[in-house]
C-alpha cells in the first residue's frame, strides 16, 4: 500500500469539486504528446505510434483499487472483451487511470486487462485532455488519434452519455481503415 492508497487521499481532495474540462483538445488538432507508466511494462508515448497504428485512449475513473465508478466498469470489461476486435481493426488501445502505482497494479491483475494500462495519479494528462473532474476523480473520456498523430474523434462524459460504446470506437476506426 502506498500513502495515496485508499477513498480519501490527496488525488480525491484535488479532485473533489465538480469541475468541467478546461483546454479541450478539438477532433482535427494535434493529440497532446505524453509519456505514463505502464503497469506490468515500459513507459508509453503516444508519438511512438505515430506512423505506425491509430490509438484508442481511453481515460477510466477508478477510485480505489476495489471502487470503481459504476458507468466505467462495464466500459473497462466491454473494452477487455472487445479488445481483440479493435486491434484487427488497426489500433491499440490505452487505458489511463489516476489510480497510484499500486492500486493500478491490482487493478490490472485483478480484471486480467489484456491492453496497456497507463497510470496518472497526478492527473496531469486528464487535465491536458480535458476531462474534467467530480467527486473525488478524474471524469471519463475517450479520444481516437490516427497514424499523423491527429484527434479523429473525441467523446467527453456527460450523465446521458457516460462513455463512448464499443461499437461507435470501432465504427469510427473502420472507417480510418478506409482511407
Amino acid at each position: 500500500m502506498t500513502a495515496d492508497t485508499g477513498l480519501f487521499n490527496q488525488r480525491f481532495a484535488k479532485n473533489f469539486l465538480p469541475l468541467p474540462g478546461f483546454s479541450v483538445p478539438e477532433v482535427g488538432e494535434a493529440a497532446p504528446d505524453f509519456v505514463l507508466p505502464r503497469v506490468g511494462g515500459a513507459p508509453v508515448r503516444l508519438s511512438d505510434y505515430r506512423g505506425r497504428t491509430a490509438v484508442v485512449i481511453a481515460f477510466t475513473r477508478i477510485f480505489t483499487e476495489k471502487l470503481f465508478c459504476p458507468f466505467c466498469y462495464p466500459h473497462l470489461q466491454d473494452l477487455k472483451n472487445r479488445y481483440g476486435e479493435i486491434r484487427q481493426a488497426g489500433a491499440e488501445l490505452l487505458m489511463v487511470t489516476s489510480t497510484d502505482p499500486v492500486q493500478s497494479a491490482q487493478v490490472a491483475a485483478d480484471l486480467a486487462l489484456p491492453y496497456p494500462f497507463l497510470f496518472d495519479p497526478g492527473c496531469t494528462l486528464f487535465q491536458a485532455y480535458g476531462a474534467g473532474q467530480a467527486l473525488g476523480a478524474p471524469l471519463p473520456a475517450q479520444y481516437i488519434v490516427d497514424m499523423t498523430g491527429t484527434i479523429v474523434y473525441r467523446h467527453l462524459f456527460s450523465f446521458i452519455d457516460s462513455n463512448a460504446s464499443t461499437d461507435e470506437v470501432l465504427a469510427v476506426l473502420k472507417a480510418l481503415q478506409k482511407v
